[in-house]
């Protein structure tokens, strides 16, 4: 990984086709290694430099996605991500959580901000929390100098989340209770359901004298917004 700077961005498809070959064989290797016990001490980079090849990788993985969306050609369209692998030893809230309290014990009256780059960087490297970051990010930089962490935390993110549904059911013009109780629903099961009668009933009544006749589009746009909603809420609050 020589060539490769932790952190830099990768130009040139050649090149991150090679990159994302080269960090899918480390994750392997690693993946293999791990059940020795000596490994552990025998690390070839260190847990920040990985963290930061994590997220260029996981910045290509997105990518990829997205062009395979609009359906443009690239070279990396073709290679094995090795997702899975990353998502076996991912970082999760309680760990971020355990940074927090760790920046908030030694910040004292400035910033540690070798420790809160740290969280940004834990952050990037996880497939779950990335778009969850600037929720964590906005509670790190708000947390009080005292008090019960995980009682804020979920304060806070019940807040937010109540929050952002209101955004969702005011800009759609969607019906509150339904939608609340939509939106608890996947929450309990841990999966939005788009199929059936439940998502009908959170939106708006369609008027036969509307000039909006696309009551299929209104519905696909309510589906979208309310699953990057679960996506970005689901898991957070863990206890």
């Amino acid at each position: 990984m020589q060539q490769y700077q932790p952190g830099a961005q990768i130009v040139g498809e050649e090149a991150q086709l090679e990159f994302v070959k080269l960090y899918g064989e480390i994750l392997k290797l690693r993946n293999i290694l791990t059940s020795f016990d000596d490994f552990e001490n025998d690390e070839i980079l260190s847990a920040r430099d990985m963290q930061d090849y994590q997220s260029t990788y996981l910045d290509l993985w997105n990518e990829r996605k997205r062009a395979t969306q609009s359906e443009k050609e690239s070279i990396i369209e073709d290679v094995v991500f090795e997702i899975e692998l990353i998502k076996q030893v991912e970082i999760n809230v309680d760990y971020i959580l355990l940074l927090v309290q760790k920046y908030r014990e030694e910040r004292g009256d400035g910033d540690d901000k070798e420790l809160r780059a740290g969280i940004s960087r834990a952050i990037d490297s996880s497939p779950s929390l990335r778009n969850k970051k600037d929720l964590i990010e906005n509670f790190v930089d708000s947390v009080s100098v005292k008090g019960e962490l995980e009682a804020e935390w979920r304060a806070y993110v019940a807040a937010q989340r109540e929050k952002e549904l209101a955004e969702i059911i005011g800009a759609e013009n969607l019906k509150p209770e339904e939608t609340a109780r939509f939106v608890e629903a996947a929450f309990r099961d841990g999966a939005l359901r788009t199929t059936g009668t439940a998502i009908t009933k959170v939106l708006p009544p369609v008027s036969r004298f509307s000039k909006d006749k696309n009551h299929s589009a209104k519905k696909q746009r309510v589906i979208q917004l309310l699953g990057d909603f679960f996506e970005r809420f689901f898991g957070l609050s863990s206890r």
